[in-house]
């Protein structure tokens, strides 16, 4: 469970701290439910630009922005619906937007979930601690993010192979910037960073969202309920949702699978990755395309006992997709399949993991034979707007997009089958969960009797971990109050 004992001494800076900056922090109950945001708040979020550096910026971590840029409040649950015209499959995906989070990803959500235990018991000094953000990409953005609105140091570390995006938007928030060597799948140099700063002696403290229960905490009782909200308004009598799909990455957006299967007790949980780094399917290895979502070990965060399917995408199949989305060339050929023009203005919320996890849905639809009857939902992490630099690396080594390229990439799409899609039996669970001893327990400092707890004590570990949301935004709320009081 996550550690909320009480540092009375720093708890008291903390507050004071936060009063000096003006920061109220939202509770996790208001990102669920934006409405709840309290009327001074939200009077200042119509004057805040979704990106601004201003702490009424922590209350837009929430699934129901208004899709603006500036001064929108809250609305519906952010997602579009993929029709079999799109996607060649009967079954309807339901994507889930990031694109109308602060900083483009609902990454923000997980960070914030990382550090506000901190915050809120004085485990965490904001005014003297450094905030370390190790990650494979949109993390490390949510964490200098979250650290800026707090007005913390913050350091951002991620693989020198990311977006040329990526590093332009961090240079500008986070205090440093570490690119560590390699690609997506380049895990392990970042851990390795992680142990050379601690070794270093700086006050500071590392949010590996790798192994922070918050991460999925966040999820599961955030994204989870947003999910349910907007499956629910298809489903009506007769429709089922048959299953959620995400990149396993640090295995914290599959806790809104978890949630999810206490709502939807039939469905399943697919964890995605790259066939180029084949981990979970083939306990493989290797780089890959698919920014954003991390590899060659297991997550300590990954619930493996509660996690159905894994399925292996082809790097290649997300490049050419994200061509064809955002090509005049690409969609007037998708046009000519009956997708509506509606559609096609939001194919462009879609990055390149959201697209790869596209895909997976697609094969976990296409296995399990699903029918007009079934929803499928998967994450659109991030957007188009994080790509652009690919685009036109693609363009340089490709050369321009044409007809003939989009009627091949429409084929591509609609003729996904099911290969490399694995259906995990009790013991194919566990041996996936057993590969967490060779990074977890041999390289990072987590014991043996933990790892078995994960899967000996499942209920027990994990409901309860979850369930801890009811505590913390109680801390929330007295911490509040203790701001608001002079």
């Amino acid at each position: 469970m996550i550690d909320l004992t009480i540092n009375e001494e720093i708890l008291a800076k903390n507050i004071a701290y936060c009063r000096e900056k003006g920061i109220t922090l939202p509770t996790f109950s208001m990102m669920q439910n934006p409405e709840t945001i309290p009327a001074e708040i939200q009077e200042q979020l119509e004057e805040v630009g979704l990106w601004d550096i201003h702490p009424a910026n922590l209350f837009r971590i929430s699934w129901k922005n208004q899709p603006t840029d500036n001064g929108g409040l809250f609305g519906g649950v952010n997602h579009i619906v993929l029709p079999p015209e799109l996607t060649g499959c009967r079954a309807n995906i339901i994507m889930m937007v990031g694109k109308w989070f602060p900083t483009g990803a609902h990454k923000v959500g997980a960070t914030y979930g990382c550090i506000i235990p901190g915050l809120v018991t004085g485990q965490f000094d904001p005014q003297k601690t450094k905030a370390v953000w190790p990650s494979t990409g949109n993390y490390c953005r949510g964490g200098a993010y979250i650290s800026a609105l707090l007005a913390c140091k913050a350091i951002a570390i991620l693989p020198e192979g990311m977006s040329k995006e990526r590093f332009e938007w961090l240079n500008k928030i986070a205090g440093e910037v570490i690119a560590t060597p390699g690609c997506e799948s380049n895990v392990k140099e970042i851990f390795d960073k992680c142990w050379e700063l601690r070794n270093s002696g700086e006050d500071l403290q590392i949010f590996n969202q790798f192994d922070e229960l918050g991460n999925p905490l966040w999820h599961y009782n955030v994204t989870g309920p947003a999910i349910e909200e907007a499956a629910s308004a298809y489903l009506g009598e007769h429709g089922k949702l048959a299953g959620y799909i995400s990149s396993s990455g640090s295995g914290g957006t599959l806790g809104a699978g978890y949630y999810l299967k206490t709502k939807f007790p039939h469905m399943k949980v697919g964890a995605a990755e790259a066939l180029q780094c084949p981990t979970l399917l083939q306990n493989g290895f290797g780089d890959h395309r698919i920014e954003g979502i991390g590899d060659k070990h297991i997550p300590w965060i990954h619930d493996c006992k509660n996690t159905d399917f894994t399925i292996a995408v082809d790097d290649e199949v997300p490049i050419r997709l994200l061509r064809l989305f955002n090509s005049p060339e690409g969609k007037a050929s998708l046009a000519k399949e009956g997708v509506s023009q509606e559609l096609l203005d939001t194919l462009n919320f879609l990055g390149i993991s959201g697209i790869g996890n596209l895909v997976a849905a697609i094969k976990f639809a296409k296995y399990n034979e699903l029918t007009e009857d079934d929803y499928v939902v998967s994450i659109a992490t991030d957007s188009l707007q994080l790509y652009g630099s690919r685009l036109q690396e693609l363009e340089e080594e490709r050369g321009k997009y044409s007809e003939a390229n989009a009627e091949r990439d429409v084929e591509l799409l609609q003729s996904i089958t099911f290969d490399y899609t694995k259906e995990l039996t009790y013991y194919e669970k566990k041996a996936i969960h057993n590969l967490k001893y060779f990074t977890w327990v041999e390289q990072q400092g987590k014991t043996a009797e933990e790892l078995n707890r994960q899967w000996y004590d499942h209920e027990e570990y994990w409901t309860k971990t979850f369930a801890q949301v009811e505590e913390l935004d109680a801390l929330i709320t007295a911490f509040n109050a203790k701001v608001s009081s002079r």
